[in-house]
């Protein structure tokens, strides 16, 4: 029997005279995330993706495995491909439905019917199947409420074909509709939750991390990598830039009033990730800030990182708790890679106690002694660049 994957895509439904432009994303992810398992070929028809295999080996459980991380996605569930006749889908559904329905103990059937040249309609498609699978699996009770097993039968222009339960998808809306952002990732738990929830909104990302050895070691940007290749997953190929940070967080600490550190340490990273966001096309940055979380996350302090910036600033996770940060690190399995103890940038030379709450013009006269271009220029030239996959 002939299988295909079939793809709902939820949101994009919504996007009236744009639509089109979303589902050609789509369909341009998928085809990159299922390149390596063989050739395929893609149909858009009628709110639904069809991929079809075009070779014998193709690999289902890894291509759903993937199909599962991609944006743009709201369900999706192998099928069997049958002629636009009763007989055939009568014929093909119990052989192809019958380990599911072997463990099953309740189904009902569900039919829809586009093709209005095809001779039954659909309650009577869901009659007269559900009738053919209660003979072939007499332990089967139907349940309409709360079944164990949705048996769907479609009769479109493009094809009929049979499924069973669909799965959930990723959701959102295709990476790389809405553009390019950065990602400023220390290594902790926020920062990777927060570039995937952007990526889920439509974003391409690039990621900036600051490195300050011998502060800071070569174990945490390999950290840093790890993260950033479980949002990668969902995200598609992410560019990394390490930034050396070292020289300017030093010249802060001898420079600066100690409790101005962390703010100008943050006006410095904001700076940095600007330009660098600018000359890599990227049209903002996102951070994983959580209000009032830590000392530089209160809305003062919040502003004044802010107020150097020329690019607009996502923070998702602003109005999250850490237990609703953690779930979703955990979904995308990054947080046990998130809670290895490599130290970062944003814990060295920590005051102990941080100013919280400035008011305008402070952070520019605490960091008025520091030579801030030619420092931002050193760290930009020393930057070195890769892709993570």
């Amino acid at each position: 029997m002939k299988e295909i994957i079939l793809i709902k895509d939820g949101e994009l439904a919504l996007k009236g005279l744009n639509r089109c432009n979303f589902e050609n994303k789509l369909v341009n992810s998928i085809k990159r995330r299922l390149k390596s398992l063989g050739e395929i070929k893609i149909v858009k028809a009628q709110s639904t993706i069809y991929i079809e295999p075009q070779c014998d080996d193709f690999d289902f459980e890894e291509a759903l495995e993937r199909v599962r991380c991609i944006f743009g996605i709201a369900g999706f569930s192998r099928a069997c491909v049958c002629e636009k006749t009763p007989e055939d889908i009568f014929a093909k559904a119990p052989l192809y439905l019958a380990d599911s329905l072997r463990k099953a103990k309740t189904f009902k059937v569900e039919s829809k019917r586009s093709d209005k040249t095809f001779p039954l309609k659909s309650p009577e498609l869901s009659a007269q199947l559900g009738g053919v699978l209660l003979s072939a699996f007499p332990h089967l009770r139907v349940d309409v409420h709360n079944p164990d097993i949705i048996v769907t039968a479609e009769v479109r222009d493009y094809a009929a074909y049979i499924r069973g339960n669909q799965e959930k998808g990723a959701g959102g809306l295709p990476v790389g509709t809405s553009g390019k952002a950065n990602v400023l990732i220390s290594g902790g738990i926020d920062s990777p939750v927060a570039a995937y929830m952007m990526a889920k909104r439509g974003l391409s990302l690039n990621a900036i991390h600051f490195a300050s050895p011998p502060y800071t070691s070569a174990l945490a940007e390999e950290k840093v990598k790890t993260l950033l290749s479980k949002v990668a997953r969902y995200s598609g190929t992410i560019k990394l830039a390490v930034v050396p940070f070292t020289e300017i967080q030093e010249e802060i600490r001898d420079k600066c009033p100690e409790d101005y550190f962390t703010l100008i340490m943050r006006r410095m990273m904001m700076r940095i990730a600007c330009r660098v966001s600018k000359e890599n096309e990227c049209l903002g940055l996102i951070t994983g800030e959580s209000l009032g979380q830590v000392a530089s996350q209160t809305l003062p302090a919040i502003g004044a990182t802010d107020s150097v910036c020329d690019l607009p600033v996502m923070r998702p996770l602003i109005g999250m708790d850490k237990e609703e940060i953690i779930k979703i690190s955990r979904a995308m399995d990054a947080f046990e890679t998130s809670i290895l103890p490599y130290e970062d940038c944003c814990t060295v030379f920590t005051p102990k106690h941080p100013h919280t709450r400035p008011k305008p013009g402070q952070c520019e006269k605490a960091e008025e002694y520091l030579d801030i271009e030619p420092l931002i220029s050193r760290a930009i030239e020393g930057i070195v660049y890769s892709y993570i996959e």
